[in-house]
């Protein structure tokens, strides 16, 4: 019988704790059992720096949480997000340091655009397998460029169409499209990769924050490019709550994998700003909840899931995901078929990726929910 290896991902990680590995309780084990292993760091772990002026809410935790990292079994971490340069250059170095110090492939990110675009190619079991990855939510300056550090940019446009022209006010129509430049960057980069590995694994920061099931423009135009160059695997995140799943052409797009293991500790004055009021809007189920007093994020974004894809001969055996769930303590637990919370997550993922007009199907097989179905 051929080896078969396996990749498990999961969506936005930032431990802010005591003892970070705690985050990771319920599903160490689990994670440990792939072959590798990926993971969307959304916090700088450093102690130095201060937040910039446009960094919206500023993200740390501290260094030891490369070390909780590696010890539940993560082996490649992106960290091309929109809080990448919050706190400045040198926490942004720090940060790339200590998860180097632990052995982990960093993706995404550079003192240049030349190493924020580079691959990560992790050999196992015969195979090699390249991770790329990338940003479209930017504040100012958090790209890298030729002589600036950052994370490998992936820029979106919008256009606001007003549907109506003569009725001033009324609602419009909102279309994206990607940076011609950064999309023809994401070609090179992926017929590159696609050279020196046998299978190429996107990371893209990307999507609508909060709003359940939209999924943006110039994601799909992103997603079909980057398939049709060669992308074997999308794996998208940021949005902070699950969207739905796309098969294009036999490969499989994860709109978002949702957060994973984040602690939110945000300070009041935050949770009563006008600039937090105005996103509390965009998820009608975005109510406080006496059983989570410290998770201030909508309902929504206690489903998660782990996406799984099993390689074996030169080809993707499966793609599937295991629904999750991110208990009081932040944690997030696999769960059991057996468990309510499964069928509702598997439910949800259905209903948003129908919402959506996504080709996929999904069939419970076990603790795990494989995809299929899609466009030729």
């Amino acid at each position: 019988m051929p080896e078969e290896l396996v990749l498990l991902a999961v969506g936005d990680i930032a431990p802010d704790r005591d003892d970070p590995s705690t985050i990771f309780a319920r599903v160490r084990n689990f994670l440990q059992s792939g072959d590798v292993v990926f993971g969307q760091l959304e916090a700088i772990l450093s102690d130095r720096g201060s937040p910039l002026p446009q960094a919206r809410l500023a993200c740390r935790a501290q260094p030891e949480v490369a070390g909780s990292l590696k010890e539940a079994g993560f082996t490649v971490v992106s960290f091309a997000s929109n809080h990448c340069m919050d706190l400045g250059r040198e926490a942004f170095f720090d940060t790339i340091n200590v998860l180097k110090d632990q052995g982990l492939a960093i993706v995404g990110v550079g003192a240049n655009i030349q190493e924020a675009r580079r691959p990560a190619i992790i050999e196992s079991k015969g195979m090699r397998l390249a991770f790329l990855a990338y940003n479209s939510i930017l504040p100012y300056g958090y790209w890298a460029e030729e002589d600036r550090p950052g994370c490998a940019p992936l820029r979106g446009h919008t256009l606001y169409e007003q549907i109506e022209h003569d009725q001033p006010g009324t609602p419009c129509r909102v279309h994206s499209f990607a940076h011609r430049g950064d999309l023809e960057a994401m070609v090179h980069d992926i017929e590159a990769a696609k050279k020196d590995a046998d299978f190429v694994i996107l990371s893209l920061h990307w999507g609508i924050h909060f709003i359940p099931a939209v999924i943006a423009d110039y994601q799909r135009e992103i997603a079909h490019v980057a398939i049709d160059h060669g992308a074997d695997l999308i794996l998208g995140h940021h949005a902070h709550i699950l969207k739905g799943v796309e098969v294009y052409k036999g490969k499989v797009v994860f709109y978002s994998l949702c957060n994973f293991a984040l602690d939110l500790r945000p300070l009041p004055e935050i949770l009563s700003s006008p600039r937090h009021k105005e996103i509390e809007v965009l998820n009608p189920d975005w109510k406080p909840d006496p059983e989570y007093p410290s998770y201030f994020l909508p309902r929504d974004s206690r489903k998660t899931i782990v996406a799984k894809c099993v390689f074996a001969e030169s080809r993707i055996k499966t793609v599937s995901f295991l629904p999750a769930y991110i208990n009081p303590q932040s944690q997030p637990e696999i769960l059991s078929p057996q468990d309510p919370r499964f069928g509702e997550v598997v439910e949800y993922m259905r209903q948003i990726t129908v919402d959506q007009d996504l080709p996929a199907e999904f069939r419970v097989q076990g603790d795990e929910v494989v995809i299929g179905g899609g466009n030729a």
